[in-house]
């Protein structure tokens, strides 16, 4: 089917898993695609295949009742599908309808493609916090990422908010700070032990100001976009006072400090070179049978533009002005990105680790304006 339109008129019409099955078999094309399962109406599950018939006919064959797959199928009542000219296309069209639509059976499952990855988010409001996190919903936070090793990471962050004095309690509990001390009848405690030990500036009770707590987060950003280094020469100073002093324990605890937000730095760095590498023009043949070839402009691993492949000079002329737009802008991958961007990141990086071959259809910006 060319659009998304249900398959079954009669919403009160609930159609058997048998009707289902044939009409997979007789109306699903052979090409690449994006499918959705629907309950009465709603949108419950969104997915993409390289062969649409091949990859909704696996359900209907899954071993029932252990395998998800069975279990979907028999709460889907309608299949909705729409061609699309490569499995590419397919891959990015399903990103973006599981962001628009939320389906249930997407939000709760687990994508394997990213299990194994943990981000650092920037919490919204008016005293962020560092918070690590295996997913990039939150379309108010700032992401970085994606790393590896949770235990490693999650160790840093400590470290990281530590230094600077960043919150870690709960993103509901209230903030306040000393400019709105005059609100408040009796002093503000503490919540925890952390501004005692001198590892929280102590926003829950007004113990610092709005600018001085800002400042802080500044700081982590910076650090964590590479910018500054400022919390690894606090660690740096730290260490070569307590070995001065011979107090060789605390002097190893702030080596471990230093290995750890080294790591995290290094990581970083090179998220953000990755990502300057993927930047190019990006053609793809319709692998559908038709002739919608398409061409994607790639920056900083994010499609910032996508057309038909041009075919007339005016085509030609439009796109090129574009790519060249982006060429002339210097600026490199940045660190930090909102969930959409973070999201088509991981789609775009995995696509190409898992499609090498791919890179032979790319062309640097310059390349490609000269080209055409």
């Amino acid at each position: 089917m060319s659009a998304l339109a249900p398959l079954f008129e009669e919403e009160a019409r609930v159609p058997s898993l048998p009707e289902l099955r044939a009409l997979v078999r007789t109306g699903a094309p052979k090409k690449p695609g994006v499918y959705l399962f629907t309950t009465q109406g709603r949108v419950i599950y969104v997915g993409k295949a390289k062969s649409l018939r091949a990859r909704l006919a696996s359900y209907f064959s899954a071993p029932w009742p252990e395998s998800k797959s069975a279990q979907l199928i028999r709460c889907a009542t309608g299949i909705e599908w729409r061609q699309l000219p490569s499995e590419f296309a397919a891959l990015v069209e399903e990103q973006r309808l599981i962001r628009s639509m939320r389906p249930p059976y997407n939000v709760k499952g687990t994508d394997e493609r990213r299990s194994a990855l943990v981000f650092l988010k920037f919490t919204p409001g008016p005293a962020p916090k560092i918070a690590l996190t295996d997913a990039t919903k939150d379309p108010r936070a700032l992401y970085f990422g994606p790393f590896r090793g949770k235990g490693h990471t999650g160790e840093a962050v400590r470290a990281l908010s530590d230094l600077l004095g960043l919150r870690d309690c709960a993103q509901a509990l209230p903030m306040s700070f000393t400019d709105q001390a005059a609100l408040f009848d009796t002093p503000r405690q503490p919540r925890c032990m952390r501004f005692d030990l001198g590892t929280c500036l102590g926003p829950c009770a007004a113990r610092s100001s709005a600018e001085r707590y800002q400042a802080a987060v500044t700081r982590a950003a910076d650090f964590l976009e590479g910018k500054a280094a400022h919390p690894l020469d606090r660690v740096l100073e730290e260490m070569a006072r307590a070995s001065e002093n011979a107090e060789f324990e605390r002097a190893q605890h702030w080596k471990a400090k230093f290995e750890l937000l080294e790591r995290l730095f290094a990581s970083v760095s090179r998220l953000r070179a990755a990502a300057d590498g993927l930047s190019f023009v990006y053609e793809v043949k319709d692998r559908a049978g038709g002739k919608d070839d398409r061409i994607y402009l790639v920056k900083h691993g994010v499609i910032r533009a996508e057309a038909p492949a041009p075919r007339t000079p005016i085509e030609r002329t439009a796109f090129a002005a574009e790519v060249e737009r982006h060429a002339l802008d210097p600026a490199p991958a940045p660190a930090a990105r909102g969930a959409g961007e973070m999201d088509q990141l991981l789609l775009v990086m995995s696509w190409f680790r898992q499609h090498p071959e791919e890179y032979r259809n790319t062309s640097a910006f310059k390349k490609w304006v000269a080209a055409h």
